[in-house]
């Protein structure tokens, strides 16, 4: 076997073009789930329902794809506007995901010297914009129930004076939702801007949407993502529409591809179906829980979103590493989010999908809880 030979020379110096703190990077890991139950991405487990895929399928057909999508997407930001009953003083941004928005929102606002803030634990696309953009990143760590603790955020607006605060509504990883006061006493104390993500609305009992316009500062940000259309990555902003106009100016050109404004479109008009698949997560949500909470060896934590965060308790049970991997060799991938942040020590995240996927992973459970260690 031959010795592992040295770049050469040209790709070297190629490779030196690109920003050391970039080649420092590791790039976002997606794990392969192949011949296992996925419940790692907080995906809607139902799909697009079969009486409904033909007639999507026909829409698609007719989609010229010798031609550049509408550039702004008219047609569908006004379906989604109409969907969110928007009010006149405020507009809608489209992004490839709410991730492309996250990016351009803190793009926009990057200048020499500023920083965004965020809670801790929460989404980490937000530290990874500001790590592309060269801003820093404040973050306030939660409290250790996962509150918001509301003293320590309100000292570090004051003292950094952020460009832009982003609060997850629910909060994700740890599906709580803030209280609703905490966050009011933030919007109102911010310089900056004022990002709520809302990417768990769907799953949620309250919004900020009613408010929005109250707040020249604040933006609403979504995503069709965890109501069922994962694949087409779509996201949007909502805002002040001279604030949106801004952000516009980011945006990459023909960003969201005529197919996703095609099937956003058709699936807007079905808009019941997903309002009862969301239904049908939130009661199985609340069902899996009272599950898992009767397992001596777990703790779980409430949750307003899709998806479940439960601490090990490890005197009783594998590490949380040992029980993830437990319960692949099952059959089933959850995420472990053990190493992600200090709160989050011996925790692990679940993904409430079918009946019958929580019954295996309940099963798959209780039994790798019942392995040797």
């Amino acid at each position: 076997m031959s010795a592992e030979r040295s770049p050469p020379e040209g790709l070297l110096a190629a490779l030196s073009m690109v920003r050391e703190d970039v080649r420092a990077m590791q790039a976002y890991g997606v794990a392969d789930a192949k011949g296992l139950i996925k419940l790692d991405a907080m995906e809607n487990p139902y799909g697009v329902p079969r009486e409904l895929k033909d007639e999507l399928a026909r829409r698609l057909t007719e989609v010229a794809l010798n031609r550049y999508p509408d550039a702004r997407a008219n047609a569908l930001r006004a379906e989604i506007s109409n969907h969110v009953r928007l009010e006149p003083r405020l507009d809608i941004l489209l992004g490839n995901g709410s991730d492309e928005l996250i990016n351009i929102i803190v793009l926009s606002c990057a200048k020499p010297g500023v920083s965004i803030m965020m809670l801790g634990p929460s989404f980490v696309m937000y530290r990874a914009a500001a790590r592309m953009a060269r801003v820093g990143c404040i973050e306030v760590p939660l409290a250790a129930d996962f509150s918001l603790d509301v003293d320590a955020a309100l000292a570090a607006i004051d003292k950094h004076k952020p460009q832009v605060i982003f609060v997850a509504y629910p909060n994700n990883p740890t599906g709580n939702l803030f209280s609703r006061e905490k966050i009011e006493a933030i919007i109102h104390a911010a310089e900056g801007l004022v990002v709520i993500d809302e990417a768990y609305e769907a799953f949620s009992p309250d919004s900020f949407l009613p408010v929005v316009s109250q707040h020249p500062r604040l933006l609403l940000l979504r995503t069709f993502s965890k109501i069922g259309l994962a694949g087409i990555r779509l996201g949007y902003l909502i805002g002040a529409t001279p604030l949106i106009a801004e952000f516009d100016k980011v945006r990459p050109p023909y960003n969201i591809n005529a197919l996703t404004q095609a099937c956003a479109r058709f699936m807007i008009e079905h808009q019941d179906v997903l309002v009862e698949q969301a239904a049908a997560i939130v009661a199985e949500r609340d069902k899996l829980a009272d599950a898992m909470a009767r397992l001596p060896a777990i703790e779980v934590f409430p949750s307003a979103a899709n998806f479940l965060l439960f601490r090990i308790r490890p005197a009783l049970a594998p590490s949380a590493p040992a029980l993830f991997a437990l319960l692949k060799e099952r059959g089933i991938l959850i995420k472990d989010m053990s190493g992600a942040h200090p709160l989050l020590a011996h925790c692990l995240r679940v993904t409430v999908s079918t009946p019958a996927d929580n019954l295996a992973f309940l099963n798959a459970l209780e039994d790798a809880l019942r392995a040797p260690r």
